[in-house]
């Protein structure tokens, strides 16, 4: 999916709790997956059908005074120049303030559409006071309430209207090359695995227009391997302010991993995995996507015997639950391991195209099942009698049974770890359903 949708207003005019609203869906998606905080600014939402990306700017607009309207300006136009459509929030309760109106200068010019939402709109008071924003000038106003969701259904509608089958589909069948991206945060070297892997024959290398202006997309063909590397390394904005960068950094990363079909998460040596990494890496996990992390930087660590061992150990426990991951240390400046990095990415596309026959699924399925049963609900036998394989992108299984509503995530768990020992999924998420036999 390359739909994105900003939520850009001031600040306490309820761009979170319409954000969380929209989220709301995927909820319980979202929230399996270690590392997805409460802070959280960007996510998937489904409406009608249809899946797009949103980004709430809330988080994003520093607390002094002085800058506060420079800020605030300056999110907006990265929102404006990065996503698909705006959802504009304003308070009827407050009424039209001075920041609202640089705001809506700001969008006025923007060809994409914007959307007026007057949130706060719970009685008619209310509803009379919210009729001053049609001085404003925008074509599409919604009034709603955030809080208790009146009015949001229309305004989904209306946003989602413009959206085609292919902005909602998870992947397109364009192009049958593997698609592996490079993310990571500022200054992990992404840019210089990417010269380290096709500097030493310019030839061979020639640029892909990308999707977007600043992900630069390079056929890679050497060693009788080929694919698409996306490279978000175009990131960087003359400005000193660390929120820009961040908030730049998140959106295209957004972008690349909705492109790849294999994620390669760039992590410093030195500083680790932080909460932003947990992010990222929780979003391409939900996504369905393949992931490696490469610990870049690796010859500037001082070694003993376990240090690469412990290192990993440390990594996998902030990455749980999800954590069958492979992790290579690498030195992108020395080409150390590079080339196995890339390997290891092309077998993860592998596995995550991985069909397996439904005999031999049940042969093996059938007896981890039978070794360890799940556990009794009400007195009542929970049986699983089968199991398949689902024709989906992200390899999912379903497992029939007499009572599909009564297995709990434990057990859920110990089936997706048998799935990963017995047909090696390292570096896939997986799905698994609890479907009425």
């Amino acid at each position: 999916m390359s739909y994105t949708v900003a939520i850009v207003g001031r600040p306490n005019v309820g761009k979170s709790t319409f954000f969380n609203r929209l989220l709301e869906t995927r909820k319980a998606i979202v929230d399996d997956i270690s590392g997805v905080t409460r802070d959280r600014q960007y996510g998937v939402a489904d409406w009608a059908g249809k899946s797009f990306n949103v980004i709430d700017t809330g988080g994003f607009v520093p607390d002094s005074e002085d800058v506060f309207e420079r800020e605030i300006a300056r999110q907006v136009k990265i929102a404006v120049e990065e996503a698909n459509a705006l959802v504009f929030m304003t308070d009827a309760a407050t009424g039209v303030t001075d920041l609202d109106e640089s705001m809506a200068d700001i969008l006025r010019r923007t060809t994409k559409p914007v959307f007026l939402a007057v949130n706060k709109v719970d009685n008619y008071d209310r509803q009379i006071l919210a009729t001053e924003f049609y001085a404003m000038g925008f074509e599409h106003i919604f009034f709603i309430s955030s809080m208790s969701g009146s009015g949001t259904g229309e305004l989904l509608d209306a946003v989602t209207a413009n959206m085609t089958e292919e902005d909602s589909e998870e992947v397109t069948e364009q192009d049958a090359l593997p698609k592996i991206a490079i993310i990571g945060q500022p200054n992990v070297g992404k840019s210089s695995l990417l010269n380290a892997l096709v500097g030493q024959e310019r030839t061979i290398v020639s640029d892909i227009a990308g999707t977007t202006r600043d992900s630069i997309h390079t056929h890679y063909n050497l060693f009788q391997k080929e694919f698409v590397l996306i490279d978000t390394a175009g990131i960087r904005r003359k400005t000193k302010v660390h929120e820009d960068l961040e908030f730049y950094s998140v959106i295209r990363a957004i972008k690349a991993i909705d492109e790849a079909d294999v994620c390669l998460l760039l992590l410093d040596a030195e500083k680790g995995i932080t909460a932003q990494d947990l992010k990222i890496f929780s979003l391409a996990a939900t996504k369905g996507k393949g992931i490696l992390v490469l610990v870049n930087k690796w010859d500037l660590v001082e070694k003993e015997t376990n240090t690469a061992r412990d290192y990993e150990r440390q990594l996998k426990e902030k990455m749980a639950p999800f954590n069958d991951v492979p992790i290579i240390f690498i030195s992108a400046k020395e080409k150390t391991r590079i080339f196995k990095a890339m390997e290891v990415a092309l077998e993860v596309n592998e596995s995550r195209q991985r069909k397996i026959p439904t005999s031999q699924l049940n042969d093996i399925m059938l007896k981890a099942i039978d070794a360890y049963r799940p556990p009794m609900i009400r007195g009542n036998l929970i049986r699983i009698k089968y199991v398949t394989q689902l024709p989906t992108r992200v390899p999912s299984f379903a497992f029939f049974s007499n009572h599909p509503d009564d297995i709990k995530t434990p057990y859920k768990n110990y089936l997706e770890n048998q799935l990963r020992k017995h047909f090696n999924f390292s570096g896939v998420p997986l799905r698994i359903f609890f479907r009425k036999s």
